[in-house]
């Protein structure tokens, strides 16, 4: 099939709302998106420059796009959804647990039951949540339990009864089942718990004091011991998981990217209560930014299932279209739904909390063994090692238009960064800004001692750079006899952008490109970036140091008490420099000699201005 004609198909597009499928040379979908004006939007998918990584991957496979035209936006939005959920196409960010989310159900029995809910909510009664997971709910019945004792027994059983069962001899339910406790008691308890479950505990504790203080007056004291007790639970309860003042029903999403990975976090409050909070890993096609990650996660998460969907979502960074995503979940949950990212107080903490959580969870899946272990054995294909490599070192050079240029050296291992082999190099001698020559020195100081023995051999050796630097790492390793290195250059090809990334082989000189969804390509980035944060990191800090020395240093013969007599009589360095001879002689200890040297010094090297 031949090239897609963009410009035939473009000058016939329609400018209403709608969604877009693409397609590539075996029919197979790649990508669906929705529009406000189709022709704008699949126009900007062909434009001569300005394009992210994702689009410029995704068109060269297009030979063919499929319009749907909807009434607005929102439609296009709720279809797009569907399309999604159906085909799950490769280029669209997918969320792979799509499950329910567990419930407390509280159901509409003469004497209520509550329990744990999946699934679809049909039946009579109240449903409390999303809980993370059902661990969060079973801790959440076994306090209720404690504190309210209603009754979690399944109906066949409860029927059945002749005599309390082992729950209520140890004080855990009040056995309705036998007419041990009165429907309007029952009802109480029942009450009772759907307040607290509904984050009303403040009117909870409240009442129960009222109850206390009147069961004491008449003198029931057994009765107020059990309201206190409540009371006490609640209040722990209270201190742990709420905020002071604060209420409502929310859900805060943090998403965090990093090395072709993304983790969304999500934290559950109800009622001003934390209940927990659920991770998930949406894989990437390509390196994206969170708001993205949001934006696609959010319809498949809350569109079209059987979750509820709380009055306000807090995000950490604003999906595109925010307002159409808000109107959507509006329009699916009955009520308005707001989407905000910027908020105060508890709100915020809660969101940096969530932020926070996303990008340590992150840290860990990237340096997680198995993930590790499988980007090596990908590694070990594209590179037709023998073996898994055991040890990885990558260089990188830093400098400021030649100024203080330092060399970096980066190992991993089968564990992940192993940064007690971390080095840097202080390159010296050589031309402001020729990279070839720095990396060569560098090379050559590392791999010395690797030929004495003084330093572990690596099995690969990435080289930041094309085949300039990757020939300048042969011709080291040849000169120094040292075999069975596999080197590769890593360079940042035409666009410079992540994922477009050319791989030069040091020993066949061949070129080569890795999709962007390679576990490969990814080792090979986190390695190659995390020589370059070392190496950025070393310039900085010798630029700093070299910027805070003072000129008058490296003058022969003047030290530290000529030169703070210099200091103090001229009060700075530009002062000294702008000294004449006859000025300088009259600081105590400093010749005529002398005075000449320092001028003529600090004139030679350009540091002083012209003698007045």
């Amino acid at each position: 099939m031949t090239a897609f004609d963009h410009k035939a198909f473009l000058s016939t597009l329609t400018t209403r709302p709608g969604v877009y499928q693409m397609y590539d040379e075996a029919g197979k979908l790649l990508y669906v998106g929705k529009a406000k004006n189709l022709k704008n939007r699949v126009g900007s998918y062909f434009r001569a420059s300005g394009l992210t990584d994702k689009t410029m991957a995704l068109v060269a496979r297009i030979r063919d796009i499929q319009v749907t035209v909807t009434t607005t936006e929102v439609d296009a939005l709720l279809l797009e959804h569907n399309l999604i959920k159906s085909h799950r196409p490769p280029y669209n960010i997918l969320l792979k647990d799509d499950k329910s989310y567990p419930y407390i159900f509280v159901s509409a029995d003469r004497f209520p039951r509550i329990s744990l809910h999946r699934g679809a909510q049909k039946a009579r009664g109240r449903y409390f949540g999303p809980y993370p997971s059902a661990g969060a709910v079973r801790e959440s019945l076994h306090f209720l339990q404690k504190v309210f004792k209603v009754r979690q027994c399944e109906n066949s059983y409860f029927r059945n009864r002749t005599r309390p069962c082992l729950q209520y001899q140890i004080d855990r339910c009040t056995a309705p089942c036998v007419g041990l406790v009165d429907e309007e008691e029952y009802a109480r308890q029942v009450d009772d718990t759907s307040l607290f479950l509904r984050g009303k505990s403040q009117e909870l504790m409240v009442r129960l004091a009222d109850d206390m203080e009147k069961a004491a007056a008449e003198l029931a004291f057994e009765k107020a011991a059990v309201f206190r007790d409540q009371l006490s639970q609640l209040q722990q309860v209270q201190a742990t998981q709420g905020i002071e003042g604060v209420t409502g029903d929310l859900d805060i999403i943090a998403a965090a990217v990093a090395a072709g990975r993304a983790c969304v976090q999500i934290l559950f409050v109800r009622g001003g209560r934390v209940l927990g909070s659920k991770t998930h890993y949406p894989p990437l096609k390509l390196e994206v930014s969170p708001g993205e990650v949001i934006a696609a996660f959010i319809p498949q998460y809350y569109l079209g299932g059987a979750r509820a969907i709380p009055a306000e979502i807090l995000v950490n960074d604003t999906p595109e279209a925010v307002d159409v995503l808000a109107e959507a979940l509006s329009v699916e949950a009955g009520r308005r739904v707001s989407l905000r990212q910027r908020v105060r107080d508890a709100r915020a903490r809660w969101l940096r909390l969530a932020v926070q959580t996303a990008q340590t969870n992150l840290e860990a899946e990237l340096a997680g063994r198995q993930s590790v272990l499988d980007r090596l054995e990908a590694l070990r294909d594209l590179l037709q090692l023998e073996a898994v490599p055991e040890r990885m070192e990558c260089f990188d050079i830093s400098h400021s238009s030649g100024e203080a240029t330092v060399a970096s050296c980066v190992v991993f291992d089968q564990a992940g960064p192993r940064k007690s082999d971390y080095r840097k190099f202080n390159i010296e001698g050589v031309a402001a800004g020729d990279d070839y020559a720095a990396m060569q020195q560098a090379l050559e100081r590392r791999y010395k001692r690797v030929r004495s023995g003084e330093a572990v051999q690596p099995d690969v050796l990435f080289i930041d750079g094309g085949k300039g630097q990757v020939g300048q790492a042969m011709a080291v390793l040849d000169e120094l006899q040292i075999e069975g290195v596999k080197v590769i250059g890593v360079a940042k090809g035409v666009t410079r952008k992540a994922g477009f990334e050319t791989l030069v082989d040091g020993h066949t000189g061949r070129e080569s490109q890795l999709p962007g969804d390679s576990p490969a390509l990814h080792l090979i980035q986190q390695i190659r970036d995390e020589a370059h944060r070392f190496a950025i990191s070393g310039h900085r800090a010798r630029r700093d140091k070299a910027r805070r020395r003072s000129v008058l240093e490296d003058i022969p013969g003047v030290g530290a008490k000529r030169r703070r007599e210099l200091l103090r009589h001229f009060g700075s360095a530009s002062g000294v420099a702008n000294a004449s001879v006859e000025e300088l002689k009259k600081i105590s200890g400093i010749s005529a000699t002398m005075a000449t040297q320092i001028y003529d010094h600090l004139h030679a090297t350009g540091d002083a201005t012209e003698r007045k």
